[in-house]
């Protein structure tokens, strides 16, 4: 969040992740996966601006970040996973940072029911594929802990995330589109 003119940074103790076998999916959240598709990076630009809503509380996504993410996009670091209704209109989604086997989820918002827990299955989906070892999430919350997000100490979390970042890059040159 900005701070004055200088940008906050924070690195919470204990930080959340999210097991990549450990992803809890009830039958309700089945059921919407049925009824989205989950896409990679059609939408990057749109996600980042859902996600920087400005009637979002504890909003931080200012236009000078939107702009870093997106050339960071454009430099292929940073990722986007949206959840597409029937009617082809984007309805929820998130973002982060992919470096080696690590992705740093950033922001995420939906428009409709479950939209951005469907698209965070498709991740899990994809980042397992694909061999990551880490998913980042920063905090936990009520919401985050009943998908399955844990709580680790700074120090676990921090070996763990330099031997993720240290593994070969494993986002997909083109990721997959994904039907559930």
């Amino acid at each position: 969040m900005p701070i004055g003119d200088r940008l906050g940074w924070w690195s919470p103790d204990p930080r959340a992740v999210l097991p990549l076998d450990g992803l809890r999916v009830t039958r309700s959240l089945r059921r919407s996966c049925r009824r989205y598709e989950v896409r990679f990076d059609t939408a990057f630009s749109q996600v980042v601006a859902e996600c920087a809503d400005e009637g979002r509380r504890h909003g931080w996504i200012t236009p000078e970040v939107r702009a870093a993410y997106e050339d960071l996009h454009d430099l292929g670091w940073t990722h986007s996973v949206e959840a597409w209704d029937d009617a082809e209109h984007l309805v929820g989604g998130l973002y982060g940072v992919a470096v080696g086997g690590l992705f740093a989820g950033e922001s995420m918002f939906h428009r409709a029911s479950d939209a951005s827990k469907v698209a965070l299955v498709g991740l899990v989906q994809l980042l397992v594929a694909e061999g990551f070892q880490l998913l980042d999430v920063q905090w936990q919350t009520d919401h985050l802990a009943s998908l399955g997000v844990v709580e680790i100490p700074r120090g676990a979390y921090l070996e763990r995330v330099a031997d993720a970042a240290a593994a070969p890059q494993a986002w997909p040159q083109t990721a997959p589109l994904r039907d559930h």
